[in-house]
Formats: C-alpha cells, structure tokens, sequence
C-alpha cells in the first residue's frame, strides 16, 4: 500500500514542544555534529597491527558460528568452515572484500520523519539506556523490571530532544511472559514514541514479528518498506571468538530486508578478552568483522555499524568496570579502526555505580569523553544506566539528559566563529579597564542565547541553594521525572495504521507469539 499521509503538521509539534517546556526548558531537536579532530591514541604502523593480528585470528584461530545455515552460506563463499565443530576461518582478502561493500552513512526513518536519524560520517545519535534486568528510582527503590517502568522510560525517551533513538527495551517488563513480550513492548515503543527504534535478534519469529510491525507503523508495503532503513538491532559476539544462533538468525534477516545491523562484541580485557589493550581491540575487531562479513556476503551494501564495548574488569573481585581509563583509550583506539575499514561506529555511555551518584557521573563522563574523541556515531544507553547495565534509573536519565545536552551545545559551530562581531574590539574597547561587560550592547545583544542554561544544574550561590531547600542533584531529578510524566502527550499517529497494528499484535498474541521452552 502506498504511504499514508501524516496527520500531524509542523505547527502543532511546534505546540507540543512549548507545552514540554513547562517543566525544563530544553534544547531543540538536533543531531550533533563532530566536527572536533578525534584522539588517535595509536600510530598508523599501529593500526596495521593492529588490523594484521585480527587476520591473523579470521585466518589462522577461526571463529565460531554457532548457526547451520550461517556456516552454509560461509561454506559457500569459500571460507574453511570445519566440519566437525563450529569453527570457521576466513582469508583476509575475502573479508576486506566484503567489509568495502558496507556503506560510510546511510539514514534511518521513524514513523515521524522529522526525527530521521543519519548514521556515519561526523553526526552523532543518543540511544537511551537498553536491556536492564532492574529499575530504580528514589522513591521504590531497586526492583525488577515491570511494563509500568518500561513504558515510564518510553516517555522519557520520546520526551527529550537529546534521546534520538529508542534503542532496545529501556528496562526489561519481566511480568510480561518473554513468548508475547516483544509484541507489547514494541507496539507501546511504536506509540509512545515516533523515533527511530530498535528491535533484538532472539529467535525468528520475534525479528519477523518487529519488521512487520514497523513496517505497518510507517504505512508502507513490502516492497516500499526494504528501500530504505527503517528500524535497526544490535548483535553481541558471544567472546571469546562465537557467534550464537538466535543473533546471528535475527542479523541475517535484518541484512536481508536492507535494515541496518550494529555487530558489537562485549569484551571485558582481562576476562573475555587478553588484559592488554591491543590484544583485546584485535580480538574485538575479529570478532566484528566476521559476523559484517557474512552479512554483507548476504547482502552487499546492506547498512552495517562497528560496535565497541571493550573495557576491563576489576581484578580484585572479577566485576565489571566502566568509565575508566582503560576504556576511553579501548573506544578510542577502536574509532582508529572504524576509520580504517570506513564503517560507522557504536559505543556506550556506561558506568558501574550503583546510585545516581557522583561516581556514577563520572564514570559516564568518561564513557561520553570516549565516544565524542572517539568518533562515535551511535551512542548506546545515552541516558539512564546504572550498575554495569543491571539497572535503568529514572534519575539517573534525567541526569544524563543534562550532559547530553551540553554535548550538544559543545559541538555547536558558532561557539568557535571567529569574525568581527565575535571578537569583540569595539566592546572591550567601550567597557575599558574599569568597566564591566552586563550593561554593554555587545551581551545586551546576546545574552539570552549566548551561553547553555541547565534544567539540572543548580549554579546558584550556597545561601541561595540553601533557602531553596538544598536539594542534591538527584532530588531536583526527582521532581523533574514525576513533572515529565504528569504532563506527556504521546505523538499522534493515524487512527487506521493504530488500528492495524494493534489488530497484528492482538492476532500473534493469540497465535502465542513466540516459541518458548517455559
């Protein structure tokens, strides 16, 4: 069918936003531009190295797919694929090959083409926090994940200007049964939101069921819909060295239909991956670049993203760790890499506090710091992780929304123009040595868009702090998430497509969705 006509125009989504603002006043929708020269923490004769020894890996150790007909389709396009284990090894020439096919930038369309998302080159995108197990907030505490908070953090993620994409389930709804959970969860991110989302490749009929789902959301026909990139997922390698059958299953569908697959192997140095930066990057790259390979030998051109996730563990106590050091030179050097082979890159903004807290922050600073030096394209779990992605917190969003919005206005050219008007001569002239710059034209004409102004941020004095009732960051955030949730609208969406989708959905329910060993 052809594409429906949208029934929303641009002056009452002008009127939605006005209405937002009535709880934080917020930057305008945008995607950052990087335009920074990024940190290269590696020569050139090291990134050949580096590069060399993930040969080395496809070629002489192998990696293992641990799916039937991914290991068909290798054995066919003439890698050595074992036949008595899972292993396949692959020539480097083969693998260069095919990685060429993938594009530097493609776009992405939601349902609302004003929040079109383009993926490559020096744009960023901010995903919201994916996949916790748990949620937290200061009033509940700690809990596991229910359908409640889950379409709680939709709204917050539709809400912002900063969030761009509604990755994968904000928190996972675990009172919802996994066999018709995807069908519920997607159809709430559908209406909730008019972003660009994300759906997880676990099992065929669950990838199957989301592709049509977007499909009848965006109005279009089959053949319409695979033109162009309309939802993406995101695969983990199972380190070290496999891929499992049900993300391998959900990429090759994805590459199929020309919908776009970020392949990210999770890497922790020093458990899953060697202690040694190098060691652990190489590993990662191998890992990726196997399972790009394969489906861009399925579909050449099919739109492809390099993800990061390598950081280090606590040797003390084997935890998880993120934000630190080692993993801002991991993300970086691996942005090395991305550029090597032109492929768009994916990382985190991650952090192992347990409360939206201090070290939470800084830590995120960190994940942030690496992904904008990096060269990141896409920003996982921009705004509400905590605990090593075991919990999404709702203060914690509403935190992080803050920082990305001052990445944003970082990245803002006309901070950096230089000219006449900019430098300011006649002003510093008018105001002299014993002058101030508050009264004079040059910031009368100015001042109200001159510098950042924080919805978060507290810059006023102590006293004043003090007399306001001397609420920490995460009380003020508090108050801001319950004043987000009372006033939201969701985006409109034609009745008829409404329709149409919730009848699929009611349909695959009552099918019993997907199949379940419980």
């Amino acid at each position: 069918m052809p594409e429906r006509q949208r029934t929303r125009g641009k002056g009452r989504e002008g009127r939605r936003n006005q209405r937002k603002t009535s709880i934080i006043s917020q930057t305008p929708w945008s995607l950052p531009v990087n335009n920074d020269n990024f940190i290269e923490p590696v020569s050139q004769e090291g990134v050949e190295m580096i590069h060399n020894t993930a040969m080395k890996i496809l070629e002489e150790i192998g990696i293992e797919f641990l799916n039937e007909e991914a290991k068909s389709i290798l054995k066919k396009a003439g890698c050595k694929v074992d036949p008595d284990s899972d292993n396949v090894k692959m020539d480097r020439s083969w693998v260069m090959e095919m990685v060429g096919h993938a594009p530097k930038t493609f776009n992405i369309i939601p349902r609302n083409k004003d929040h079109l998302v383009t993926i490559g080159g020096r744009n960023m995108t901010f995903v919201n926090v994916s996949s916790p197990p748990n949620v937290m907030d200061l009033d509940r505490g700690r809990r596991p994940g229910d359908f409640e908070s889950f379409k709680d953090l939709l709204k917050f993620t539709q809400y912002f200007n900063c969030i761009h994409v509604a990755g994968g389930y904000p928190v996972e709804p675990v009172d919802i049964h996994s066999s018709i959970r995807h069908l519920k969860c997607l159809y709430e991110k559908l209406t909730i939101t008019d972003k660009v989302c994300h759906a997880y490749s676990l099992g065929s009929e669950r990838v199957e069921d989301a592709i049509e789902m977007v499909r009848i959301a965006s109005g279009l026909n089959e053949t319409d819909f695979i033109k162009e990139a309309r939802i993406y997922t995101n695969i983990n390698s199972s380190s070290p060295l496999k891929h499992d059958w049900p993300m391998l299953d959900g990429a090759m569908r994805f590459a199929r239909k020309n919908q776009p697959v970020a392949v990210t192997p999770f890497t922790l140095s020093g458990a899953m991956a060697p202690v040694t930066l190098p060691g652990a990057v190489s590993q990662s790259i191998a890992e990726a670049l196997a399972a790009i390979a394969l489906l861009q030998y399925i579909n050449p051109g099919c739109p492809i993203i390099l993800g990061t996730f390598t950081s280090n563990v606590d040797m003390k106590s084997g935890a998880p760790a993120f934000g630190t050091p080692e993993y801002i030179r991991a993300t970086q050097i691996t942005g090395q890499m991305a550029r090597h082979y032109n492929l768009p890159l994916r990382s985190s903004n991650a952090c192992a506090a347990n409360a939206p807290d201090g070290q939470a922050m800084w830590e995120s600073l960190n994940s942030l710091w690496a992904s904008s030096t990096s060269g990141t394209n896409l920003v996982y779990h921009g705004a509400g992780w905590l605990e090593g992605g075991l919990i999404a917190s709702y203060e914690k969003f509403i935190m992080d929304c803050e920082v990305l919005q001052q990445f944003k206005r970082y990245f803002e050219d006309e901070l950096c123009v230089v000219n006449e008007e900019t430098l300011a001569f006649d002003a510093i002239a008018e105001v002299g040595p014993t002058g101030h710059f508050f009264g004079c034209q040059h910031t009368q004409d100015r001042y109200e868009k001159a510098f950042y102004s924080p919805f978060l941020s507290d810059w006023r004095n102590f006293e004043a702090w003090t007399e306001a009732g001397a609420e920490w960051t995460h009380q003020r955030a508090n108050k801001i998430w319950k004043g987000i949730l009372t006033e939201f609208e969701a985006p409109p969406m034609d009745e008829g497509i409404k329709e149409e989708l919730k009848d699929f959905v009611d349909r695959r329910i009552y099918e019993g969705g997907a199949p379940t060993d419980y």
